[in-house]
């Protein structure tokens, strides 16, 4: 039987490119399409603004990969994760707590990239990679699978005989949707802003989550701008309210944001354009179907909180990749994606049911439900053993 490639990836997000630069590098070959262009240039309208934190076991994957080199250089280190509770009756701070990697490790808690860098420097690398094709302007339309093949239609009229489809497309899956993947979807009433600033009080590689209510205002280091500390932000809150701040001009924006992150680093200068979404927590039923795997927003949506988003993405492409490795010559039949669906599933439950209680809990806002999020705060640093392992278990590593 001949086939067009091995693995065909619906989706040219991070996690798609990232999933064809993995395969690639590993010997297979490789199609990968989306029908968005990625944008690679930060100062582009239309660029992510939004930034992503790799975490430690990330990284072993990237190496594999051949990613990492190339993003050494552009890496804010996350040393520290500050937790700022402002709940009180002003918006300053009354609790801090702060989770040092050094607890628990030689290393940092992960690494801080933009989103549109990392769209850049992995196209960079699967341009070094001749057995990886990737269509940008291309998108999947149909799947047709047997025991033996899939068959992927395209939106440029052609078809793709593959033995593994990848389905990294996103919460809205078109290859999920074919395969008739179910998926439970929760909605919280909110919407997130992302964009970037800069602040005249340096963030020491200290990533903060301020929370009052409405859901967290989250600071992430990024390398200084123009001479002045950076950070990437994602402010979460009722979805009314976010939309209104979206259409804010710059000085009365900046002004609610220095606000909002309990002026900890000083005043906020908007450094990027703004860029608005909805927050949702989403499960797919099952991770695999005939010749299909379900990876990243295809498979788990959470809230962006404890930048778990798209380390577990990586998660799912790095388990994907050790079976494909361990029997290439049996790639995408149903034993492999059977012992694919049973490794990833249970931790992708207990990680989307666990950002959804924390996002919950963020969004308070009585007086009575905010004290009780800063006593509990208070009780879980104060003890050694429990900050150490929910430090490990937000990394997953299991000791």
């Amino acid at each position: 039987m001949t086939f067009d490639c091995d693995i065909l990836i619906s989706g040219g997000g991070i996690a798609g490119l990232t999933a064809a630069a993995a395969f690639g590098a590993a010997g297979f070959d490789v199609i990968c399409v989306d029908p968005t262009p990625p944008v690679t240039d930060g100062a582009a309208e239309s660029a992510d603004m939004r930034s992503t934190a790799l975490l430690q076991p990330a990284r072993l994957l990237l190496e594999d990969a051949g990613l990492w080199d190339r993003l050494a250089p552009h890496a804010a280190p996350l040393q520290i994760m500050r937790i700022v509770d402002a709940g009180g009756d002003d918006p300053s701070p009354r609790v801090t707590r702060e989770f040092d990697a050094a607890d628990i490790s030689d290393a940092p808690f992960g690494w801080n990239f933009p989103n549109w860098l990392l769209r850049r420097e992995l196209l960079t690398r699967l341009n070094e990679l001749p057995n990886v094709d990737f269509r940008p302007g291309t998108g999947t339309t149909t799947l047709f699978t047997r025991q033996s093949e899939a068959r992927v239609g395209l939106n440029d009229g052609s078809r793709i005989r593959t033995r593994l489809v990848i389905a990294a497309d996103g919460r809205n899956s078109p290859m999920r949707e074919a395969a008739g993947i179910e998926a439970t979807t929760r909605r919280y009433g909110q919407k997130a802003l992302a964009f970037c600033v800069t602040h005249p009080i340096p963030h020491e590689n200290v990533s903060t989550e301020v929370h009052r209510s409405g859901g967290p205002f989250t600071l992430v280091p990024l390398p200084d701008r123009d001479g002045m500390p950076c950070s990437a932000v994602v402010w979460m809150d009722d979805g009314p309210a976010t939309q209104a701040r979206a259409t804010l001009d710059n000085a009365a924006f900046e002004a609610e944001a220095t606000g909002r992150s309990a002026n900890l680093f000083g005043p906020l200068t908007l450094a990027s354009p703004r860029a608005l979404w909805p927050i949702i927590s989403q499960e797919a039923k099952r991770l695999s179907g005939e010749r299909l795997a379900l990876v990243a927003e295809a498979a788990h949506v959470l809230p962006p909180i404890g930048a778990q988003g798209l380390n577990m993405s990586l998660t799912d492409l790095a388990t994907l990749l050790d079976l494909a490795r361990k029997s290439p010559g049996t790639l995408g039949d149903a034993d492999m994606l059977e012992a694919y669906h049973k490794a990833r599933h249970a931790d992708i439950s207990l990680r989307v049911r666990g950002i959804d209680l924390l996002n919950r809990a963020s969004q308070a806002s009585s007086p009575l439900a905010r004290d009780a999020r800063a006593a509990a705060l208070n009780a879980l640093y104060a003890l050694p053993q429990v900050r150490k392992m929910l430090m490990q278990m937000g990394l997953g590593l299991h000791r």
